[in-house]
């Protein structure tokens, strides 16, 4: 990897500093507010998306908006992937999605046009409906977000919780991609993938949840790829080591990407996993078959602490006791 990596150091405290991880702050406090137990609510908050009872099958629901920055730079990329990260939150729990509503404001027509025409091309290409939602013209400003529906077997979810102690950590990226044009912090694998294969794609995790070959997951979300791992970590009660070489990483120079930038963007597709050592090869494999790139990175540990290494460089990203990502507990 030459000099592609900088001190661990550097990329701890670009992974803390970011954005897309310090923004996650606030969600214990509203949780606190917000949690009211219910007999028919398998697992909520901290998860991708709410688990709830429906027979033998139980029904996953999400919402995701999209960042302002985002917004701001690119209203068709924002449709887009107001679009992509909802579908994502529903595969990463095993899920399979089946329709979306959406609340669109705009301050005028042209960026409500370019907003919906994403929404549209990505529903297309994923073949998940948008069903509804409401709409608010005229508006001092310019938003959507997005609410999902999916479905899974109840013995087939993917928690993120559940992460155990010795487990491997497994990330897995499609790499067949560019640097989004709008923001510097997406990749962009998708818009260049058929129909076909990104549906492929995110049907690996209904497989690996059926097989039950994975103990925990989560998709690839705005804290980038360390950022969501300590997620998990937290919600699990776990921490981890990780190896920054094992990190897959795009065929781009340097220049184009810096490490410290790669593991905070965010990928059109990717995830994080936590398995046995035993289904290493078997889960690589199965994203490999569809395109992705995918390498086992680092192990869980009972340490409550995220860190990194770097040839015998080694750095603490979070301490989950002293100073965690969501505060939920």
């Amino acid at each position: 990897m030459g000099e592609y990596i900088c001190t661990t150091e550097i990329v701890a405290r670009s992974v803390r500093e970011y954005g897309g991880v310090k923004r996650k702050s606030e969600i214990g406090a509203m949780v606190r507010e917000l949690r009211i137990e219910s007999p028919k609510v398998i697992a909520s908050f901290g998860e991708d998306a709410a688990v709830i009872e429906n027979k033998q099958d139980a029904l996953l629901l999400a919402a995701d908006g999209i960042w302002s920055v985002l917004m701001d730079a690119d209203p068709y990329w924002s449709g887009y992937c107001a679009v992509l990260v909802n579908i994502h939150d529903i595969a990463a729990m095993g899920g399979k999605p089946i329709a979306m509503v959406d609340i669109l404001s705009v301050a005028n027509d042209d960026i409500r046009d370019r907003v919906i025409a994403g929404m549209r091309d990505a529903s297309a290409q994923f073949g998940v409906p948008i069903v509804g939602g409401h709409l608010h013209p005229d508006t001092p400003y310019n938003a959507i977000d997005v609410a999902i529906l999916g479905i899974v077997d109840k013995n087939s979810i993917i928690y993120s919780n559940t992460a155990r102690t010795g487990d491997i950590v497994l990330v897995a990226i499609d790499l067949f991609g560019r640097v989004h044009p709008s923001c510097i912090l997406n990749w962009d694998s998708v818009t260049n993938r058929t129909a076909d294969e990104v549906r492929a794609q995110i049907q690996v995790m209904a497989g690996l949840g059926t097989d039950k070959l994975v103990t925990a997951g989560k998709d690839i979300s705005n804290p980038g790829i360390i950022g969501t791992l300590g997620m998990l970590l937290e919600v699990s009660g776990k921490g981890a080591r990780i190896d920054l070489e094992k990190i897959p990483i795009p065929d781009v120079c340097p220049e184009q990407v810096p490490f410290e930038r790669w593991v905070r963007m965010y990928p059109g597709m990717g995830f994080v996993l936590t398995l046995c050592k035993e289904y290493e090869q078997e889960v690589i494999d199965r994203f490999c078959a569809v395109g992705m790139s995918a390498a086992a990175i680092g192990e869980v540990t009972d340490s409550n602490q995220l860190s990194i290494s770097y040839k015998g460089d080694d750095a603490v990203v979070f301490d989950f006791i002293d100073n965690g990502i969501m505060h939920l507990s």
